[in-house]
């Protein structure tokens, strides 16, 4: 059985309501296959609560777990056949032949990142295919 794999955060932000100072919670998770996220906020002025979830991961929650974890790339064994690595970047990333070339140039270079759990569910879809790939942190200046 596979580990669940999760990134979360915590920063404080104005209340929806009152404009008080919030405190939110955010997290990205892979959990049996799938990725989850979800957002919570409370308010101490008002007592204003708020939890969000599903979908795509939000553009500002994703922005925020790269700034406070920093991305996570995925690597691939240099003699995995291009072809397999397309055909699963391809079903996972829902792009098209033109964009998958670019992504494969950037998984073979070790340059194709993200966050920790987006990474993992890949290395985990490729190693599925029987292609060796590992996800990981990229490292800081």
């Amino acid at each position: 059985m596979d580990q669940m794999v999760f990134e979360s955060i915590r920063y404080s932000a104005a209340c929806q309501d009152c404009g008080g100072e919030a405190e939110w919670r955010g997290v990205q998770a892979l959990v049996s296959g799938s990725l989850r996220w979800d957002t919570e906020c409370s308010c101490r002025s008002c007592g204003s609560a708020l939890a969000v979830c599903g979908g795509e991961l939000p553009a500002g929650l994703r922005s925020r777990l790269l700034s406070e974890h920093g991305p996570a790339r995925l690597r691939v064994d240099p003699t995995a056949r291009s072809a397999a690595v397309m055909r699963v970047l391809r079903a996972e990333l829902g792009i098209g032949l033109a964009e998958v070339r670019s992504v494969l140039g950037e998984v073979v270079a070790g340059s194709h990142s993200g966050t920790l759990p987006e990474m993992e569910l890949l290395a985990r879809r490729l190693r599925a295919s029987g292609i060796d790939a590992v996800a990981g942190r990229l490292e800081r200046p």
